[in-house]
């Protein structure tokens, strides 16, 4: 299984921004797909999360409302839409796979991911 995290960069305050991660190697059809990040100095964290399918869909509060998360399941890819980007909002992002079953309180644990990417680093301007 490969997760190649992209999409990132060094963007100003305000515009949006969009990661991929596409996901190969199997098939990933019931896994929970997440996004979590990594602010230097500090713990990863996660950010959002969704069932391949796509029904459903999970947001740590920090970011509902300017984040999207999405998968495109004929692309084998899930995105990550940042809208109103924020100086703290810099961080690494990684996606990560999960085949346990979507679990509202599970999924924003990074033990319950068995598979990870590499991350794509998100530098925000002020």
């Amino acid at each position: 299984v490969q997760l190649q995290a992209s999409g990132g960069g060094l963007a100003q305050a305000g515009v949006s921004l969009r990661l991929s991660c596409a996901a190969s190697g199997r098939t990933f059809s019931g896994y929970v797909m997440g996004w979590f990040r990594q602010a230097p100095g500090k713990e990863r964290e996660f950010v959002a999360a969704v069932t391949w399918s796509g029904s459903r869909t999970y947001y740590a509060d920090s970011v509902k409302g300017r984040f999207a998360i999405s998968s495109d399941n004929a692309k084998n890819t899930v995105y990550l839409q940042i809208n109103s980007l924020k100086p703290e909002d810099t961080a690494v992002y990684y996606c990560a796979a999960s085949l346990s079953p979507w679990q509202t309180a599970l999924i924003q644990t990074m033990a319950q991911y068995e598979y990870w990417g590499q991350g794509t680093q998100v530098t925000v301007s002020s």
